[in-house]
């Protein structure tokens, strides 16, 4: 039930990504062997912009979406980023000024997520006002957007949300780790992320990662599929079941956003007093898989900077965990996971009596 950390590889991008080891050639070769591993990288170019409403040519094949946003660094004219208080730290490392609400001047970028991983929440894309993206007191020039969360989960095409970046991850909707995708529009002219063979039309040298590149192809393929299908419908009324469950157990329990449009798999449980990672430490050993939102890669836990955006204190922000629900979970799971959690809160209690 953590699928925003990382989907369960599907089987289509397994059975691509086996396929895919049999081809020994370089896709920058040009004979027969390197012809055919570049087939793999063109095919899959153009399922991904299939998938999210983008030109073949727009499509940068990375290590995944935190790569992708190091270009944020790198823009040619040396623009000021700014970043939405709500995004993940893949943006928000990059931020060159304290934040939204700058006095508007010429270069600027915006960085911002759609859907926010903790909590789940959509921020709908800023619109441009006199030729430039207005995001409340913000003006820029530029404007990136992080669709990792959304892609496969909810409707999107780069071309109609008029942003001039977007990055996304494989793992996300099913694909292999280590793999992911830069979009940048038309005509828009960056740096390359790295130097030295000018693959991926110089923008990001290294030969393709063609087993990895062949796997996402494969499942953003069938999860687009999914959301077309209706998959997701029943994963949100999953969550509503767990969301009921919870509200019964717990009136203390606050499900964050719960009255705000949401992604369709994701419940970000405030639970005040009850510290998110004791809970995500007994839910796991009770064979549930969760998150607690706010661990960093040092593998600390501290009070989420998202939700302490949002309005939170710090005690009640680090007593939040995150269940993020796929096709593949079941009623009673879901129905199991409450029971477990409300013997845990309930556990909780007598020990703090």
């Amino acid at each position: 039930m953590d699928h925003n950390a990382t989907a369960p590889l599907r089987v289509e991008a397994r059975d691509a990504m086996i396929a895919a080891m049999d081809v020994v050639g370089n896709p920058s070769s040009v004979h027969g062997e390197g012809r055919t591993a570049k087939a793999i990288v063109e095919r899959v170019r153009a399922q991904v912009a299939a998938a999210v409403g983008c030109n073949r040519a727009e499509v940068v094949f990375t290590s995944g979406a935190t790569e992708a946003a190091s270009m944020l660094g790198l823009l040619s004219a040396g623009a000021d980023v700014l970043v939405d208080e709500m995004s993940h730290d893949a943006l928000w490392a990059h931020v060159s000024m304290s934040g939204l609400g700058e006095t508007p001047t010429r270069g600027h970028t915006l960085a911002m997520g759609l859907a926010n991983g903790e909590t789940g929440l959509i921020t709908p894309a800023p619109q441009k006002v006199d030729g430039q993206w207005s995001f409340g007191e913000t003006r820029a020039d530029w404007l990136m957007l992080d669709v990792t969360q959304a892609v496969g989960r909810i409707p999107f095409a780069f071309s109609w949300s008029g942003a001039d970046f977007a990055v996304l991850s494989g793992h996300k909707f099913g694909g292999p780790k280590g793999v992911g995708v830069l979009i940048v529009r038309d005509n828009v002219d960056i740096n390359p992320l790295s130097v030295g063979g000018g693959q991926e039309m110089g923008r990001r040298s290294g030969t393709e990662n063609i087993i990895g590149i062949a796997g996402m192809g494969a499942a953003i393929e069938a999860a687009m599929g999914d959301l077309a299908n209706g998959v997701w419908d029943r994963v949100e009324k999953l969550r509503s079941i767990l969301e009921t469950g919870v509200e019964v157990a717990s009136k203390e329990t606050i499900l964050v956003g719960n009255d705000k449009a949401r992604i369709p798999n994701t419940s970000c449980l405030l639970t005040p007093g009850w510290k998110g990672e004791t809970q995500v430490m007994a839910m796991d050993l009770a064979g549930f898989a969760v998150s607690a939102g706010s661990a960093c890669s040092s593998g600390k836990v501290k009070a989420s900077r998202v939700l302490l955006a949002m309005g939170y204190g710090q005690d009640d922000a680090a007593s939040a965990i995150r269940v993020s629900l796929g096709p593949e979970n079941t009623e009673e799971d879901v129905t199991r996971f409450v029971d477990v959690w409300t013997d845990k809160l309930e556990r909780h209690r007598n020990r703090s009596a």
